[in-house]
């Protein structure tokens, strides 16, 4: 197949879940979930371009949590588009990373939707999006809401996505923490802590459905949830304090994020905003802030940028 361009860039955000129902484990090990993820702009960048074999060189702020190996998500999404298209996987990845690792804001699954939609765009495949939301799933759970964007219920895995009704524009600062929490270890964590009890089917709270269709910035904050939180409080102790410096400073409300550790504040305005990534930058408790806003779109080919 011929290319378009020497060289594609891509960029996919990050998401938050404002709510996250979990439900018992399953015989393949998964949990059925039910959550409502929110695209915001925190975005990882992926610039593809014709190599010599599969290699990526990853950059910025948390490059050095990131595999280079085969386990590199970016790696293994081309992999899989190539094998699937029958083009040849001749590729040089840089990976932008702006999302920490280990944060329950899907910084992997972005690389994996920033890579499938450069490669496709690269290699000219021809791919409709939602084929390449299928491959996404193959590769995370986290990868098709990454290539959607915008604010989407998500079941089964998580990887079957609905749009959700909602208006609006949200502010949120992102409360980032200097550890990591597994996955793997918080969901264990929360299998442990309900052993015993009978779990429901894992469903959205009706007043989150409520609020998103109202735009009532108020009433979602009210309405933020998520399962998992009890566990990673419980791993990661110093997140209790976090949650109570964001209410303390008027926050209208806040929840970890998916797995965690990283908790999102959901504010009124850019003003508020700055006042809360002050007092939390001011308390300690945190490694850094990120003032963002959500939904914001999928990911998608962009100009690529200036690399030094």
């Amino acid at each position: 197949m011929s290319r378009s361009s020497p060289q594609v860039a891509a960029r996919a955000p990050a998401k938050i879940n404002l709510a996250l129902a979990v439900g018992a484990v399953r015989r393949d090990g998964y949990h059925d979930l039910a959550t409502v993820f929110h695209a915001v702009s925190l975005y990882e960048d992926v610039l593809a371009e014709p190599g010599d074999g599969l290699e990526v060189v990853v950059r910025g702020e948390y490059a050095d949590g990131v595999p280079t190996g085969p386990d590199n998500l970016a790696l293994r999404a081309a992999a899989l588009l190539a094998e699937r298209t029958g083009v040849d996987p001749a590729v040089r990845f840089t990976v932008t990373k702006t999302v920490p690792v280990a944060a329950g804001l899907a910084g992997g699954s972005a690389d994996a939707a920033a890579t499938l939609v450069a490669c496709d765009a690269l290699w000219q495949t021809g791919l409709s999006r939602d084929a390449l939301v299928e491959l996404g799933g193959e590769l995370g759970a986290d990868v098709p809401f990454c290539l959607v964007g915008g604010t989407a219920l998500g079941t089964d895995r998580g990887d079957r996505l609905t749009p959700a009704l909602a208006r609006g524009e949200y502010h949120w600062v992102l409360a980032l923490s200097s550890a990591r929490l597994s996955t793997a270890e918080v969901y264990a964590e929360c299998d442990r802590l309900r052993a015993g009890r009978a779990l429901p089917e894992p469903r959205v709270p009706a007043g989150m459905m409520q609020a998103l269709r109202s735009g009532d910035a108020q009433a979602l904050g009210a309405a933020l949830s998520n399962d998992l939180q009890p566990a990673a409080v419980n791993l990661l102790p110093d997140l209790e304090r976090v949650l109570e410096v964001g209410s303390d400073y008027g926050a209208l409300g806040g929840v970890v994020s998916g797995s965690g550790p990283t908790v999102a504040f959901l504010v009124r305005d850019a003003e508020h905003a700055l006042d809360l990534s002050v007092a939390l930058t001011a308390s300690g408790v945190v490694r850094s802030v990120r003032r963002v806003r959500g939904p914001v779109p999928g990911a998608r080919v962009v100009e690529p940028v200036v690399l030094h």
